[in-house]
């Protein structure tokens, strides 16, 4: 990257940053990369510490219900979701 791209960059990050430091209430401002449009369509870096997860042959995935609910509170929730 050239310093006339990496000036427009930083251009756009300044002018996102701006926009960040309306929607974004000032005690979470230090973590603007965070909340950041540019920063957060990039991919991140590999680190040491990345590795794969490597499964077995036979496992199956199975679905499960994250919480019971109780049947009540599972209606509420399906209306919720419904509407």
């Amino acid at each position: 990257m050239d310093n006339k791209e990496n000036w427009k960059r930083k251009k756009k990050v300044k002018a996102d940053y701006r926009k960040i430091e309306e929607i974004v209430l000032r005690k979470f401002l230090k973590w603007r990369k965070v909340f950041g449009k540019i920063e957060s369509e990039r991919i991140p870096t590999r680190k040491i510490w990345d590795y794969a997860i490597d499964l077995k042959e036979t496992f199956k995935l199975q679905k499960r219900k994250i919480y019971p609910l109780f049947k009540d509170k599972r209606k509420e929730v399906q209306n919720f979701v419904n509407n």
